[in-house]
């Protein structure tokens, strides 16, 4: 599994993807640091995970990491090689999950740079920004896992990402439309934890979907595999 890690890894830094994944985020999120602790004067670091300009990106970024995850291994003709290799799908599966999610998690760390700048002008609360950090992770690892199974039933990088983007806007605005659909908004999930609230069932929910998508994505994978 690790070779596999690598290899995403080593195609996410060595191709502008992961880096236009951290810039773009960084700037979103200066944009939200901006308006939101600046503009009024706040030293809530975690305000700035739940403003629409850094959800907004997330919503286009999410799909610039998973898109190709298996589309692409499907239209390069590399998919046999990979369904073939030694490694089993879980453990394929798993390594392109991980690789993904190290670089947000990469992401993440970079943006603890505006919770020092708070740290010189004010007092954040450090309890809300760990519980907020947590919160984003869940909610990051959910998309990811999505985009992921996305990318498994598609040939096409473009449909996938649609895919993913599509599913990320519904589960956001949908609640506005019908309050009784609020459940399946993971934004509004992330918001409790903006607030210091781990809310165990929100938790499960997250951890729960993720587990859900990548045993999906590998029944797919083993579906495809079988057919070969």
């Amino acid at each position: 599994m690790w070779a596999v890690i690598k290899k995403e890894l080593k195609y996410y830094f060595c191709t502008p993807i992961g880096y236009v994944f951290i810039g773009v985020f960084l700037m979103a999120f200066s944009v939200s640091f901006y308006f939101t602790v600046i503009g009024y004067g706040n030293v809530n670091y975690e305000y700035i995970f739940y403003s629409t300009p850094t959800i907004f990106v997330l919503a286009f970024l999410i799909p610039l990491l998973t898109m190709r995850s298996f589309s692409e291994e499907r239209k390069n003709g590399t998919e046999q090689l990979l369904l073939t290799s030694p490694l089993s799908i879980t453990k394929i599966v798993l390594g392109k999950f991980i690789a993904a999610l190290i670089v947000a998690i990469i992401t993440e760390i970079c943006t603890l740079m505006y919770f020092a700048i708070l740290c010189h002008y004010g007092m954040p609360q450090i309890p809300t920004a760990l519980v907020t950090l947590l919160g984003f992770l869940l909610f990051v690892t959910t998309y990811i896992s999505f985009g992921m199974l996305a990318s498994s039933i598609t040939e096409n990088q473009i449909i996938a990402a649609i895919i993913s983007i599509a599913f990320f806007i519904i589960t956001w605005v949908v609640p506005d439309f019908n309050s009784n659909l609020e459940g399946i908004s993971f934004i509004n999930m992330l918001y409790k934890y903006t607030n210091g609230q781990i809310d165990i069932a929100d938790t499960v929910t997250f951890i729960t979907f993720s587990i859900m998508c990548i045993l999906l994505t590998i029944v797919v994978m083993q579906r495809r595999k079988s057919v070969k």
